[in-house]
């Protein structure tokens, strides 16, 4: 298991005046963080992953589809294409950055709605969109995770099962799916039955409070969340995603218009000390080393008395 934590706590595009905080992130105890991918190029994120190195932590990749132009679930095939070609460029940034997974709801613009639910058409373009990305994604050994987000964001994956009903018929390798707690604390009915039922899907986890603010100070149930997760094997990424409070460029998107914690530093701190400590204590219990027992005496066997009945 890693820790990270997304760097949208403090931007949504990271830049060298964002380095300074890698080295203090490190020693706290994190194993990376997450880059928000939404634009760039190549050689801006192969500065931001040798920064990262130096500082001795790996990395994610949150992104998103950005308009209908980059649609998989476009009726257009035009649409479509650009889809995948967006996809890849996500993958080739993603690969000079040093990342080992891409997040996120990788299938239809944010807040862009049909008045109904996802057609039988959506899903097969969805998919097909999606199997040529992981293929692309398989070359430079990166996974997608696709995220499903509540209601009021999207329309075509609501849910875990959604997202797993997905990467069924993506059937391919490199693409698996992502829970959020803050969308699951939504959506689901059962926001700790779900990851039972759907984890040998999950390739990533978002660490997210109800509130999007700091971890352990709100009611999702991480102890019950960990214990799914380390009872079924999970080893992955465990990411935080928390925006603290209003971010220039991001506000709308995230619709968060007030301050939610006191600062940064008490998301990342408190987050951290969250994480470790509810995921220690939802592991098995050691078992106590059996002593030698004392062997115990065999008892002697009484012979019981029979009396002689007189004829």
């Amino acid at each position: 298991m890693k820790i990270g934590i997304n760097m949208l706590l403090w931007t949504p595009f990271v830049t060298e005046k964002h380095f300074s905080v890698f080295p203090v992130l490190r020693k706290l105890g994190y194993d990376g963080v997450e880059l928000p991918i939404f634009g760039g190029d190549v050689p801006h994120y192969q500065k931001v992953g040798q920064a990262l190195k130096d500082a001795g932590l790996g990395c994610t990749v949150v992104s998103v589809i950005p308009d209908e132009d980059h649609n998989p679930i476009s009726p257009d095939a035009g649409h479509r294409r650009g889809a995948v070609d967006r996809l890849k460029w996500v993958v080739d940034c993603s690969a000079a950055a040093g990342a080992e997974v891409i997040c996120g709801p990788l299938y239809q613009p944010l807040g862009v709605f049909s008045g109904q639910g996802p057609t039988e058409s959506e899903k097969a373009w969805a998919s097909d969109v999606h199997r040529e990305a992981a293929g692309y994604a398989a070359q430079a050994k990166i996974d997608f995770a696709i995220e499903p987000l509540n209601r009021f964001e999207c329309y075509f994956l609501n849910t875990l099962g959604d997202a797993a009903r997905h990467a069924q018929r993506v059937n391919h390798p490199s693409l698996g799916i992502m829970f959020d707690t803050f969308h699951g604390n939504i959506e689901e009915r059962d926001p700790v039955g779900c990851i039972t039922e759907n984890i040998r899907w999950l390739k990533h986890f978002h660490i997210s409070s109800n509130d999007r603010g700091t971890h352990g100070k709100d009611h999702i149930p991480w102890f019950e969340t960990f214990r799914a997760l380390r009872r079924g094997g999970y080893d992955r990424w465990l990411t935080i995603e928390s925006f603290g409070g209003p971010i220039e460029g991001l506000a709308a998107t995230v619709k968060i218009w007030r301050e939610i914690s006191s600062s940064a530093e008490e998301v990342y701190r408190t987050g951290l000390e969250t994480i470790k400590k509810s995921w220690n204590a939802a592991g098995p219990k050691k078992k106590k080393p059996a002593g030698k027992k004392k062997p115990t005496k065999a008892k002697p066997k009484v012979k019981k008395k029979t009396t002689k009945r007189r004829k």
